[in-house]
């Protein structure tokens, strides 16, 4: 058995219960990646983080991501939520501002703005790219998407880290009824390898730009509360396809709000199409966990 300390957070919230939750194991590195996957099968949370001693000197720290069900190469919240940890157990510090992340889709910068309770985190993305724009007429993703007026912007297949099905919805009040068929996106993401549908529509609601949905069917989940690697993927998108519109340099995304949430996000994005997804993070539990280090079954 090995005992380690344990956080359990909501990423990309102003307030506990708001955003995406988080399980983060500190200093796991005598454990195996039996024990590790066995450890987020049992938390059931939608990934648990493990943060390690990095392997390179460019690294603050090494971080190992796992769903429920397999290890990922990257996702955007719990980035953002093991570097809180990072920050608040004095597991790693910050030299100038950045924490510089080790994993699998190799060594990322995380700003760190503001202090306390104010602090914002944000993630430089992946270098994305857009493999296919449009709808082909018979396929799934135009039966998927027959019953929405979509927006300005055709659908489109991006890369990332992650690879995502992106539509732009006409309306937001659309978006937010939309009860799509999730055997479908399911279909689309494992015949595409990605990890689902996501849709936005641009949005006059106050505090925010835009209003999104994730459907990552492709991993098991029916709707991600708040998704990082999702709206980095939708801004570079944007930024591509619009380079002199009203969103190419940032904005504001609302996400959760139609499973109970009301998660933040927010979108920094650079003259050199460069983003960075970012926003709060709240500690709900902070204690220990005792777990075996190499067969938990």
């Amino acid at each position: 058995m090995s005992s380690h300390r344990y956080f359990q957070l909501d990423v990309f919230s102003h307030r506990p219960g708001g955003g995406n939750p988080l399980g983060v194991v500190v200093g796991a590195d005598d454990w195996s990646d039996a024990a590790m996957q066995a450890f987020a099968a049992w938390t059931d949370i939608v990934e648990t983080t493990f943060l390690l001693a990095p392997t390179t000197s460019d690294a603050s720290y090494r971080l190992r991501i796992f769903t429920p069900t397999r290890e990922i190469a990257f996702a955007g919240h719990p980035s953002i939520g093991s570097a809180h940890v990072a920050l608040v157990s004095g597991f790693a510090r910050p030299i100038d501002n950045l924490l510089m992340q080790e994993c699998l889709a190799g060594v990322l910068p995380i700003r760190i703005e503001g202090v306390s309770a104010q602090r914002r985190l944000f993630i430089k993305a992946p270098k994305a790219s857009v493999l296919k724009t449009g709808v082909e007429p018979n396929s799934l993703l135009a039966a998927t998407l027959g019953k929405v007026r979509l927006g300005r912007l055709p659908p489109a297949f991006v890369e990332g880290g992650r690879r995502w099905w992106l539509a732009e919805l006409a309306e937001v009040s659309a978006l937010r009824a939309w009860q799509p068929d999730h055997a479908s996106i399911r279909k689309i993401a494992l015949d595409s390898d990605s990890l689902g549908l996501c849709v936005f529509a641009r949005s006059s609601e106050p505090g925010h730009d835009i209003v999104l949905r994730a459907f990552p069917a492709g991993v098991g989940i029916v709707e991600d509360p708040a998704s990082g690697a999702a709206n980095g993927l939708v801004a570079a998108y944007i930024a591509a396809a619009e380079p002199e519109g009203p969103l190419a340099r940032g904005y504001t995304v609302s996400q959760g709000r139609e499973m109970g949430h009301d998660a933040e996000l927010i979108l920094r994005i650079e003259a050199d199409a460069t983003i960075w997804v970012g926003g709060q993070t709240q500690t709900v539990i902070s204690g220990e966990v005792d777990w075996p280090t190499r067969d938990s079954t």
